[in-house]
């Protein structure tokens, strides 16, 4: 038999005891911690979204010239080292002729570029009518008809599997905007305002039907106040959208206006806007932005990007800004940040802490 503890020798025994519990439930909580790896409060939502910053992004026209002809890749790569940096985010555009070239969403070049990257793929319900839209000419395909499901099998399915396979196989997921300034496609004959709701629906219930759920929906609008009404009427509804994207320059002499607007003024009124009258629950990205030079003051680009990290502190919903580095028609219109002073700014900015977020 046991001889018996007193009672000293008791209390004793219960406060070691106690002690032992104490540090081996430390013990449990710190290893598990340490095996779970560390908790990163900056890390991106299931959404993309960074929360303490944003993402640095680019649209890159593929390579026109020389033995990089045709490739994404190279132009992308090109592009981040004249800029310094690797992209966070690359912004690509396909139409719906479902054909190799520029029809297929996630191409072998925008699959090397999404292994260290985030895409960006603006899917137009157009054909166009020249190789990677050269001409910027297109036939409509419809929005009625792409919300009658007309158009399912022979192109909405197959890209939609394409996505999903790529989910699969590389636990990827890819933001995807269809029709991006579909503000301006009303005139163009696209369709009403009723019709692309029911068209941007039919697509996202259409992907889940088919349990594609590696897309973050991106609904993108030219950000022009004058389209206000319209804005509004084509909203497809909080429970359809996960970000809401923008595409506002500094045009100045470009399309014969003659008011420079700094980053400030070319973004903070349709920003506050779309919180205002559209949603202030999503995220934003400026889906599209740049600003021309101006003649007679070189040195004014270089300031216009170079306010960007400050000025987009003060918007703090902002959460992507990608760069559209291709020329668009006419004359003092040229938006790239390929050389000069405007690269100076844009390498610059990039260099900024707000953009240096974890990748997903």
């Amino acid at each position: 038999m046991a001889p018996r503890l007193s009672d000293v020798e008791k209390q004793a025994y219960t406060v070691i005891v106690l002690v032992a519990v104490g540090l081996l439930i430390a013990g449990i909580g710190i290893w598990a911690t340490e095996s779970d790896g560390p908790v990163d409060s900056c890390a991106a939502t299931d959404r993309l979204e960074p929360p303490c910053g944003a993402w640095w992004g680019a649209y890159v026209p593929y390579a026109e010239d020389g033995p990089a002809e045709g490739s994404l890749t190279r132009a992308v790569y090109a592009f981040e080292k004249k800029i310094g940096r690797r992209l966070d985010l690359v912004y690509n555009y396909h139409d719906m002729s479902n054909t190799e070239l520029d029809g297929q969403l996630l191409t072998p070049d925008e699959r090397e570029l999404g292994e260290d990257r985030m895409l960006m793929l603006a899917w137009e319900s157009t054909v166009w009518r020249e190789p990677h839209h050269a001409n910027w000419t297109e036939d409509q395909l419809g929005w009625a008809n792409i919300a009658a499901g007309k158009h399912d099998e022979e192109i909405i399915d197959p890209q939609a599997r394409r996505i999903k396979e790529y989910g699969e196989e590389h636990g990827k997921r890819i933001f995807l905007s269809f029709d991006q300034e579909v503000d301006a496609r009303i005139k163009e004959g696209a369709g009403t305002p009723g019709e692309y709701v029911a068209a941007y629906r039919h697509l996202r219930d259409r992907f889940e039907e088919l349990g594609v759920d590696n897309v973050v929906w991106v609904w993108t609008v030219s950000g022009y106040l004058g389209s206000a009404d319209q804005m509004k009427a084509l909203y497809p509804g909080d429970d359809y959208v996960d970000w809401i994207g923008m595409d506002q320059y500094n045009y100045f002499l470009c399309h014969d206006t003659t008011d420079w607007k700094d980053f400030e003024r070319s973004q903070r009124p349709t920003y506050d806007w779309l919180r205002a009258n559209v949603s202030s629950e999503k995220p934003l990205m400026l889906a599209e932005f740049g600003t021309v030079p101006d003649p007679a003051d070189p040195a004014r680009q270089r300031d216009w990007y170079a306010g960007i990290p400050e000025s987009v502190r003060t918007m703090p919903e902002v959460k992507a800004l990608v760069q559209w580095n291709r020329p668009v028609p006419g004359d003092n219109c040229d938006l790239t940040v390929n050389e000069g002073p405007g690269l100076a700014g844009y390498r610059e900015a990039g260099r900024d802490d707000y953009f240096r977020q974890p990748p997903p």
